[in-house]
């Protein structure tokens, strides 16, 4: 390059195994090639819109013994054709940040700042417009998302006359919805319907029957999880712990895995053993033997609603309220009465 003055020009020659052609170049593509170090002998690519230089390695037909290079001097073959090539770069964006950019004056630089505020229908209905000229056109394809509501059963019947209109939709995402129950009363009304979701949204979906999990899915899914948080366990404590879980739960069983840890790091021992499992399950009660404890001492808890004998804490304040309230008209009389 030479200096005429504050401009500088020079020239620079690329060549294909095929083809050779040299280019004049201005200030601006000399501080391009000056800023990615580029010397004879590498392999680039120029973004003929915007004037973007990548350094892809260098040619292993211009790689010398004695030159000095790096170890991170990556070694690429020479380019095969023309010179001028055309490349689809492929932009992925979702549906919001389209809506972001039109709704916004900032445009592009709206989603960086977090300022998108409130969505006019009118440019909704436009960018809609818009995508789907595209993908008419071929310009643009649809990747639908994945939308996932646990506890269905929540929602009221505004929520699924909302996702009934939504599914509608030719750019509509995929509905995963989930549940445990079973016969429900639908929320917010008094109709019964299966999973409490309204019969016509049911008929729209492909509904997945699940089963309950075998000893070995147990022992499995406990194995697992001991690996994911660190524990090491002997093969006998986890068969024990793999029992547990199928006769009480296997939330129950997972929560015993810290805990089992934590009484085996009392005791200085670097695996969780049986007697740690024990030591665990006498002092954690699941489900099942709460209720069961419940039950045997139900009369020693306050407002027992189970004591069918009527001597429960219930009665007592009960009738306690009505002395109070009788103390109170005896009062009210004997004041009356000395007035």
């Amino acid at each position: 390059a030479k200096g005429g003055g504050l401009e500088k020009t020079g020239r620079l020659t690329l060549c294909t195994t095929e083809m050779e052609t040299v280019y004049d170049l201005g200030t601006k593509m000399i501080e391009s090639l000056t800023k990615e170090k580029v010397t004879a002998g590498d392999v680039i690519t120029i973004d003929k819109a915007s004037g973007k230089i990548t350094k892809l390695g260098r040619s292993f037909s211009r790689s010398r013994d004695y030159d000095a290079m790096g170890s991170q001097t990556r070694f690429v073959q020479c380019p095969e054709g023309e010179l001028q090539k055309r490349k689809e770069v492929v932009h992925t964006v979702t549906l919001h940040e389209i809506d972001v950019i039109n709704s916004r004056q900032q445009g592009f630089l709206a989603l960086f700042t977090g300022d998108t505020g409130e969505i006019k229908g009118e440019v909704r209905e436009q960018i809609d417009h818009k995508v789907a000229e595209w993908r008419e056109e071929g310009r643009a394809t649809i990747v639908p998302g994945v939308l996932f509501i646990d506890e269905v059963h929540m929602l009221d019947m505004e929520c699924f006359s909302f996702l009934n209109r939504a599914l509608e939709s030719e750019m509509a995402p995929v509905l995963v919805i989930a549940t445990n129950r079973g016969i429900a009363k639908i929320r917010g009304t008094d109709y019964m319907s299966p999973h409490g979701v309204p019969l016509d949204l049911l008929d729209r979906l492909m509904i997945i029957s699940t089963s309950p999990y075998e000893q070995e899915d147990v022992h499995s899914i406990l194995k697992v999880r001991c690996e994911e948080e660190d524990v090491e366990m002997t093969d006998d404590a986890l068969e024990l712990l793999t029992r547990i879980g199928m006769e009480t739960s296997l939330r129950y069983a997972i929560h015993m895995i810290i805990a089992a840890s934590l009484v085996a790091e009392k005791r200085k021992n670097a695996e969780v053993e049986i007697e740690d499992i024990k030591r665990v399950y006498t002092l954690f009660v699941d489900v099942k033997r709460s209720t069961q404890f419940l039950m045997e001492y139900q009369k020693e808890f306050m407002y027992n609603e189970l004591d069918a004998d009527g001597d429960g804490h219930g009665d007592i304040n009960g009738d306690t309220d009505e002395e109070n309230e009788e103390g109170a008209d005896n009062e009210d009389q004997q004041k009356m009465e000395e007035s």
